[in-house]
């Protein structure tokens, strides 16, 4: 019966490295520390505003946020926008089409953000964790125990991975790129030195805006993970506190008949 285990074990071992090695090389992805990493971790709320002003004015010409509500950057843990001005920028928003009288209007804060403006353009919605950044040998997700899934440092590595290299094929440009995963991407460098300006001063480099716009996109990706974790560790101290009960109770009821003195 082992023996049948263990061969069941390597042989779908081996179809899953055949299958890594067959899709092509992995991009270099690089080891970058967020704010949100960790049990005690949290989102810096400067940086989400920074992160949605790189989204805003640079890559929601192509890309979308179909599942994010835009009332949900005013939430604590969040970007914590004012609610006027969230209801300011869902103004100033591509207009949807009213569900009750076909025509169009101004968006609002309680509606989604706009999707994609192009087909070939991936909505970002889930990029943080729809693509695993660090991978074990043959894919096998080792790393991630240690490192994490790594969906921000694959984004933050395809921003700021352009080589300068470019090549045509079939009438397509191609850029290089050390992240992704082949070494050639359709986008173009999306982001250059001074791209935008930030309201806080901050300086607006290439590295700066790749980092801000990965931990707007884990927000978007992971809206409510702050309440996630202090659910988590609230219910750890409970465990705990209750395991710690239980041990004592079940020793004093034993006490005995295992011979143990308990005091009074």
């Amino acid at each position: 019966m082992f023996r049948k285990i263990a061969l069941s074990a390597i042989s779908a071992l081996a179809l899953t490295g055949g299958a890594a090695m067959a899709a092509g090389p992995a991009g270099e992805i690089t080891d970058k520390a967020f704010s949100f990493e960790g049990p005690f971790g949290s989102f810096d709320r400067n940086q989400l505003q920074r992160g949605l002003q790189v989204y805003t004015e640079v890559c929601s010409a192509c890309h979308g946020l179909r599942y994010v509500p835009i009332r949900t950057l005013s939430d604590p843990g969040g970007p914590e926008i004012p609610a006027d001005q969230v209801r300011a920028y869902a103004a100033m928003l591509n207009p949807v089409i009213d569900a009750e009288t076909g025509e169009d209007r101004d968006r609002l804060a309680t509606d989604h953000f706009p999707v994609s403006g192009m087909a070939t353009a991936p909505d970002l919605s889930l990029m943080a964790k729809a693509r695993a950044g660090f991978h074990g040998p043959y894919g096998l997700g080792i790393n991630q125990l240690f490192k994490g899934i790594g969906g921000p440092e694959y984004i933050y590595s395809l921003l700021t991975g352009y080589t300068g290299e470019e090549k045509e094929e079939a009438g397509s440009i191609f850029y290089a790129n050390t992240a992704f995963p082949g070494g050639w991407i359709a986008m173009g460098p999306p982001l250059s030195d001074g791209q935008v300006t930030y309201a806080d001063g901050t300086e607006a480099t290439v590295s700066q805006m790749s980092e801000d716009m990965s931990a707007f996109l884990m927000w978007t990706a992971e809206p409510k993970m702050m309440a996630r974790k202090q659910v988590g560790l609230t219910a750890v101290i409970f465990l705990a506190v209750f395991s710690a009960l239980l041990y004592l109770t079940n020793k004093r009821i034993w006490a005995r008949a295992k011979g143990y003195k308990v005091e009074a």
